[in-house]
C-alpha cells in the first residue's frame, strides 16, 4: 500500500506569461451591445443545460456541474492536466460578411474565449483566475465565404480548473439553430421501472422540446440523460428515496415532475449488506513487523477487510492467493476459510487485494482480462472472498481493467464487492486510467478508497496546492473524487494507521474525523470547505489491521464508531 512520491509537477510561468501576453493582445473587453431585432444566439446548448452536447473537449479534460452555475441548472467545468490546457469546443453556423458579439462568463482558473476560422482576424478574450463569475466578450467578423467558425474555451497547464456558462455568439442567424427554444415544461409520468439492492430504474414521458433531462433524489441532481429513463447506483439496501426529474433545454430547465418513492430491494449476496458508511482494513498475509494476526482477530469495526495479497501467475493478467501459513505462525487455510465465512455470517466482507507496492498484474488486452476475471472468481469459490480490490500501484490499462470487471460481475453477480485504492497521483483527473475504471464501472462499484499518503503536495478541487498530512488535504482532494462523477457513497478517505505504516502522510484519527465531518455536515473544515455536503459519503480505510493492531487499535476505535455515527 506504500505509494511512490510524485516530484517535478510543471507549473510552466514561462509558458503561462507569454501566452498570456500573445492572448493580451487580442484581447478586447465589450459590452454585449445593442443586438438588432434579427441577431439570435447561434451557439448551441449554450448554457450546457444538455450536458456536453454540441461541445467537444481535449483529453475528456471537460464535464457539466450543477455548481457553480452562472444561468440555469448546469455550467462546464474543464480541468487542465499535464500537456493538456483543457479546449472545450464548437462549431458555430454563421452568415458571410457579417459581424458577431462573442461572449461568455467564466469562473476560476486562467481562462481563454476565442474563435478560430473567421476567415478575417480571429480573436479572443481571457481572464486571470477569478472568485466569482466575469463576462469575457469581444467582437469579430466573417469572410465572403465563411459559413462556420469554431468558438473554443481553454485553461492554461498547471493551473486551476474553469468554469464556462451562458456562451453567446450573436449575430446574424447562420442557419444552425433554427428559432430560440423556450424553456420545456415538466415531465409526467414518473415512474419507478425497477429495482436493485443498490439502485432504482426511473422512466417518465418524452417532454417536447427537450434535448435532456436532470434526475434528482431527495432534491439532490444526482445524474443527466439525453433519453427517458435512467438508473440511479450507490443505494442503500432496503431505504426508501424520493425521485424526481426535469427537462432542459438551451433557454433552461422547467420545474421539477411530482416526486416518487422508490426502495431498494433487500440484499441479495450471501450474509447482509454493508451498511450505509463502511470502515476498510488491509490485512497483511505476510509479516513485515506488524502484529501479526488470523483474520478472527481483526476487529469489529471493519466492515470490508481486504485480504493482501493476490499474487501474479505466468499467465498475463491471472492471480493465485497463497496463505502464508508459516509466516502467520501456523495458520491453516481450513482456518482461514473458516473465519472468512465467521466474518461473513457477521456482516462484514472479505475481498481478495490485486496489487500493492509490488504487485506485478497486468491487464492489457481481452486475453488477460479473460485471465483475471476467471482466476479472481476462481480464488472467490475456493476461499469465500466477496469480491476483489484493485490496489495496482504500478498503472493500469482503463479499457481492459474495465473489461475484466465486468466479466467478473457476470459470473458472480449482483452481490460482488468492488474496491479500489488509487494513489492520489491516479485521481487528480478523470482522464487519468485509475478515474476513468472507477467511472466506467460506476454501476457495479463499492467504494474508491484513495491513499491520502506517501504523495506529498497535490491540487485540490478549488485547483489550491494542498500538503499531506491536514484535513484541507483530505477534503480537497475528496472533493475531486466527489464533483468528478463518483457517488458520494463510493468514495472513502485512505490513511495509514500509524506512523511506522506508511512513509509520510500520517494523521491522527482526529483529523480523518474531522475531514470526514467536514465532507458529511459541513462542519470541522480547515481553510477549503466544500460548496457543499456529500451526507451519503462511504467512510474511510487504513493500511492496515495489523499496523493498527500494533498500534493498540488506535485507529479502528477512534474512527470506527466516527464512521458508523456519521449521518
Amino acid at each position: 500500500m506504500s505509494i511512490r512520491s510524485w516530484f517535478g509537477r510543471p507549473t510552466g510561468p514561462t509558458r503561462l506569461w507569454a501566452g498570456a501576453v500573445t492572448a493580451a493582445l487580442a484581447l478586447t473587453f465589450l459590452p454585449a451591445g445593442h443586438a438588432s431585432a434579427a441577431d439570435v444566439n447561434n451557439a448551441r446548448n449554450a448554457g450546457f443545460e444538455s450536458g456536453l452536447s454540441n461541445w467537444t473537449c481535449s483529453a475528456n479534460s471537460g464535464t457539466t456541474v450543477s455548481s457553480p452555475v452562472h444561468g440555469g441548472a448546469a455550467a462546464l467545468k474543464a480541468t487542465p492536466a499535464g500537456q493538456d490546457h483543457a479546449r472545450c469546443v464548437q462549431t458555430v453556423a454563421v452568415r458571410p460578411n457579417s459581424t458577431y458579439t462573442l461572449s461568455a462568463w467564466v469562473q476560476g482558473g486562467y481562462t481563454y474565449l476565442g474563435v478560430t476560422g473567421t476567415g478575417t482576424t480571429d480573436v479572443s478574450a481571457w481572464t486571470p483566475d477569478s472568485a466569482s463569475w466575469k463576462q469575457l466578450s469581444t467582437t469579430f467578423t466573417t469572410g465572403a465565404s465563411t459559413t462556420s467558425v469554431t468558438v473554443y474555451t481553454h485553461g492554461w497547464y498547471g493551473q486551476a480548473a474553469y468554469y464556462a456558462d451562458d456562451v453567446s455568439v450573436y449575430g446574424p442567424d447562420g442557419g444552425g439553430t433554427g428559432p430560440s427554444p423556450t424553456v420545456p415544461g415538466a415531465p409526467s409520468g414518473l415512474t419507478v421501472s425497477g429495482t436493485t439492492s443498490s439502485s432504482v430504474s426511473l422512466a417518465w414521458n418524452t417532454v417536447p422540446g427537450a434535448t435532456g433531462y436532470h434526475v434528482y433524489r431527495d432534491g439532490t441532481k444526482v445524474t443527466a440523460v439525453t433519453g427517458t429513463s435512467a438508473t440511479v447506483t450507490g443505494l442503500a439496501a432496503s431505504t426508501s428515496y424520493s425521485f424526481q426529474v426535469t427537462a432542459a433545454n438551451a433557454a433552461g430547465e422547467s420545474p421539477k415532475s411530482a416526486a416518487v418513492t422508490g426502495r431498494t430491494s433487500a440484499p441479495t449476496g450471501p450474509g447482509p449488506a454493508l451498511p450505509k458508511h463502511a470502515v476498510t482494513g488491509y490485512w497483511q498475509n505476510f509479516d513485515n513487523g506488524a502484529t501479526v494476526q488470523k483474520l478472527a482477530d481483526v476487529p469489529s469495526q471493519y466492515d470490508i477487510i481486504a485480504v493482501a495479497f493476490a499474487d501474479a501467475t505466468p499467465t498475463p493478467g491471472a492471480v493465485t492467493f497463497t496463505l502464508d501459513s508459516a509466516g502467520l505462525g501456523g495458520y491453516t487455510v481450513d482456518q482461514f476459510k473458516a473465519d472468512v465465512r465467521a466474518k461473513q455470517a457477521a456482516g462484514k466482507k472479505v475481498v481478495i487485494s490485486v496489487g500493492g507496492e509490488r504487485g506485478t498484474v497486468t491487464v492489457n488486452d481481452s486475453a488477460s482480462a479473460a485471465s483475471f476475471a476467471n482466476s479472481v472468481y476462481s480464488l472467490m469459490r475456493t476461499y469465500g472472498f466477496d469480491g476483489v480490490d484493485i490496489d495496482l500501484e504500478n498503472g493500469l490499462n482503463a479499457t481492459y481493467m474495465t473489461q475484466a470487471l465486468r466479466s467478473l460481475s457476470a459470473q458472480a453477480g449482483s452481490s460482488l464487492i468492488i474496491t479500489m485504492a488509487p494513489q492520489t497521483i491516479d485521481m487528480q483527473s478523470t482522464s487519468n486510467s485509475y478515474f476513468r475504471t472507477a467511472l466506467n464501472i460506476k454501476d457495479i462499484l463499492t467504494v474508491v478508497n484513495m491513499q491520502y499518503y506517501n504523495s506529498g503536495s497535490m491540487l485540490g478541487c478549488d485547483g489550491k496546492v494542498y500538503s499531506q498530512g491536514s484535513v484541507d488535504f483530505l477534503t480537497a482532494l475528496a472533493c475531486i473524487q466527489l464533483e468528478g462523477g463518483l457517488a458520494p457513497s463510493q468514495v472513502g478517505l485512505g490513511l495509514p494507521a500509524s506512523t511506522r505504516a506508511a512513509g509520510s502522510g500520517y494523521v491522527s484519527p482526529s483529523v480523518v474525523n474531522s475531514a470526514l465531518d467536514c465532507l458529511t455536515r459541513g462542519t470541522g473544515c480547515g481553510s477549503f470547505k466544500p460548496s457543499r455536503t456529500y451526507p451519503d459519503l462511504r467512510g474511510a480505510m487504513t493500511w492496515s489491521t495489523n499496523w493498527d493492531a500494533a498500534a493498540g487499535n488506535a485507529w479502528s476505535n477512534a474512527v470506527g464508531p466516527h464512521v458508523h455515527g456519521l449521518p
